[in-house]
């Protein structure tokens, strides 16, 4: 193949990364999974078991195969930590870790794993169902309908981040995903060997459950509006989601030792992690005081 609102709760220790990790774990195990599979395959491959090579028979029983022809339940998970070659690899897994890092780190691990295996296994139903109602289908393989469901949440949480298209052209975030949308969408139907409707199916899954865990859509539009001129101001949830997370780039990492001296007896609650997400949606990192970062660092400790 060839938010409910973001868990904010879910802190992380500022570090070199502005407070997230490089490589959250749900990330770091896909990137090593899929990348030992497609080595082990690629090395072992031409072994065989009697009549035939180990590469045709896990080609068989784990490669997304259509109804009716070798078709079995598991394959709609083990299809997606299959590849074909190492572009396909590596586009693949260069994607994953693009955009689905910070997914991670603002969602925790363990939604950001079920989502990405929700909207992998409904690609792969978009495939089988789907797909065979406007074009001739085949044997599919690879990660690429769940990193499009990647894709569609990173441009809808993040709408005005840059990305760079060849590293060189710089476009936001919300007409990227718009612009990869519709060339899946024009390429349905075409006999390039690429499964387009499982594309399309794992964004369109992903939609369904950011809808599903209540992301308001709404809400996010009207803070869209607000950025270009119009009046519509956003609530304090809006305000979390819309946090500019360079902002904290540069926090102050404070020494644990330092901070037991102080003796806070208080603790902290979530009225105040609250309070202070929202000052820093209205004015960045930068504008909290002292007491206020410490506070924060305090919570990520806890957590981590």
């Amino acid at each position: 193949m060839r938010f409910k609102r973001p868990q904010y709760n879910s802190y992380y220790r500022p570090n070199f990364f502005g407070g997230f990790s490089f490589f959250p774990p749900v990330i770091k195990m896909l990137l090593l999974t899929n990348t030992a599979i497609w080595l082990g395959t690629e090395f072992f491959g031409n072994f065989r078991i009697g009549d035939l090579s180990l590469g045709y028979v896990i080609d068989g029983l784990f490669a997304l195969r259509p109804l009716g022809q070798g078709f079995y339940i598991w394959q709609l998970f083990t299809y997606l930590f299959l590849h074909g070659g190492f572009a396909h690899i590596f586009f693949n897994m260069l994607a994953l870790w693009m955009f689905g890092m910070e997914l991670e780190n603002v969602w925790g691990s363990k939604k950001f794993l079920t989502y990405y295996l929700i909207c992998g296994v409904g690609a792969g139903l978009s495939n089988l169902l789907i797909a065979p109602l406007f074009t001739t289908t085949g044997p599919t393989i690879g990660a690429s309908g769940a990193i499009y469901g990647v894709l569609l949440a990173y441009g809808i949480l993040f709408p005005d981040r840059l990305i760079f298209i060849y590293f060189l052209v710089p476009i936001k975030a919300k007409y990227f995903v718009i612009l990869y949308m519709m060339l899946e969408f024009i390429s349905v139907g075409s006999m390039d060997g690429i499964a387009h409707f499982a594309h399309l199916g794992g964004a369109f899954v992903g939609f369904l459950y950011l809808v599903a865990d209540g992301y308001d859509f709404f809400q996010r539009r009207n803070s869209w509006r607000e950025t270009v001129g119009g009046s519509t101001a956003p609530g304090p949830r809006q305000q979390r989601r819309a946090i500019n997370y360079e902002d904290i780039s540069d926090a102050k990492v404070y020494d644990i030792h330092d901070y037991h001296s102080q003796k806070k007896e208080a603790g902290v609650t979530q009225k105040q992690i609250d309070d202070i997400l929202d000052k820093i949606s209205h004015g960045g990192y930068q504008s909290l005081s002292d007491e206020e970062k410490r506070i924060l660092f305090e919570a990520s400790k806890k957590l981590n």
